[in-house]
């Protein structure tokens, strides 16, 4: 079961994030599905806030590319080391294009019932991406 699982949170991120295909959702995400994360710009935690999410951060960075660093898997549980890379060419989030290429880093847990995913808690560097972006100072202002 948890070779099963891994298979299919990589397929969340190189069909869904990288592909932007979110014709299998349904069939891996479960209707009743929390993200314990919350979504950017205050999407909803369920299903279709992943979907929305999928495609805002595709909007914004349409060369998106997440690559699985590592995973492991016990239980009902997959874990997962992930780098997102993208080009901000559109609109993100009220930010103008930068043209900007951004690398981001992250780890999410997804838990799995009866083959779908059910749950996710994620940890992303945001704060590193809007440094990237030039929205946030990648230093502190001297005497801060």
């Amino acid at each position: 079961m948890t070779t099963d699982n891994k298979a299919t949170a990589r397929r969340m991120y190189e069909e869904c994030f990288n592909k932007g295909d979110l014709s299998m959702v349904d069939d891996v995400i479960s209707e009743n599905f929390v993200s314990r994360t919350p979504n950017p710009g205050g999407l909803p935690p369920d299903r279709e806030g992943f979907k929305q999410t999928v495609n805002l951060l595709r909007s914004g960075f349409p060369d998106l590319n997440m690559t699985v660093d590592g995973m492991v898997a016990e239980g009902d549980t997959v874990a997962a080391r992930v780098t997102a890379r993208g080009t901000h060419t559109n609109e993100f989030m009220g930010i103008p294009p930068t043209g900007k290429q951004v690398t981001m880093t992250g780890m999410d847990f997804v838990r799995f019932e009866n083959g779908k995913v059910v749950e996710r808690w994620g940890a992303w560097d945001q704060l590193g991406m809007m440094q990237q972006l030039g929205v946030i100072p990648a230093e502190a202002p001297a005497g801060a």
